[in-house]
Parts: C-alpha cells; sequence; structure tokens
C-alpha cells in the first residue's frame, strides 16, 4: 500500500459532478447530493476507491476514487443539463422535488415514474463520464460556495 500522500497529485480523465438548484435550503442540498452520489457509486464501481485503515487497524468503507465537484444551477440551466445528460447517455441520478414529500424508496420511485421526462421537475442530478462530456452537462452551473 502507498502511504506516500506527498506523491504528484493523481489526474483523473473522468469527473463526478452534483447539480443542485440554486433555489433549494441548505439541508435539502445535503440531502439531494447524499442521495444522488449514492446512486452513482452502487452502478459504477470503478468510480469506488479501495477500503481504509488506520494505523490501528481499523478498517472503514471505501469511498469515491477522486474528488466531486458540486455546482448550483437555475432551474433553467438545471432543465438544459438535464436534457444534455440525456443525450450524452452518461451514468447520471436524478432528484426531482416530489421525492421531498415521500419517505422510502418505493414512494421516491414512483414519483419519478409518474411524471413525463419532459416535465420532471430536476432539483439535483449527479453525472460521471469523461471530463469533456461532463463539463458539457454542467454548462451555465458555477461551483457551489
Amino acid at each position: 500500500m502507498n502511504t506516500d500522500i506527498t506523491a504528484e497529485p493523481m489526474r483523473f480523465d473522468t469527473k463526478i459532478a452534483v447539480l443542485l438548484r440554486d433555489d433549494l435550503e441548505p439541508w435539502q442540498r445535503l440531502n439531494v447530493t447524499s442521495f444522488l452520489v449514492s446512486g452513482l457509486g452502487s452502478q459504477v464501481p470503478e468510480v469506488i476507491g479501495e477500503p481504509y485503515e488506520d494505523a490501528d487497524g481499523v478498517a472503514y468503507l471505501p469511498m469515491f476514487r477522486q474528488p466531486v465537484m458540486v455546482f448550483e444551477a437555475t432551474k433553467e440551466v438545471m432543465a438544459a443539463a438535464h436534457a444534455r445528460v440525456l443525450s450524452r447517455a452518461l451514468p447520471r441520478a436524478v432528484f426531482t422535488s416530489d421525492l421531498f414529500g415521500t419517505g422510502n424508496d418505493r414512494d421516491n420511485r414512483a414519483a419519478v415514474r409518474a411524471v413525463a421526462t419532459a416535465e420532471l421537475d430536476v432539483v439535483g442530478l449527479v453525472v460521471y463520464g469523461p471530463r469533456n462530456g461532463v463539463d458539457k452537462v454542467v454548462k451555465g452551473a458555477r461551483m457551489h460556495p
């Protein structure tokens, strides 16, 4: 195991980006982000690194192997990003405003399924893929403060 944290930083050809609508409350931003990244980690195994272990041998779960960039955008930019991610067929997860009114996975899936793609009120989106493709999806968004 390489424990040299002074080694040259890794540069990734891929990017993980979370896009949040800018009118969300702080608790909603955190909730949406955690839900979105859980979808990515469960379906795109190459984004997950190795398990962690401290100096005493206590094991910890693995996490993403690369940084997660978090952006915010207006409702209009969010809608455009949603259309772009679909046209690029990149791995993605979506969180709609309806999900704030549900309390479990079954109802969450039913709430998304009940709305046509073009009518989804997207408040959060995660996307993974080649850096340039992800950058094009989040075009017009700004880094989350």
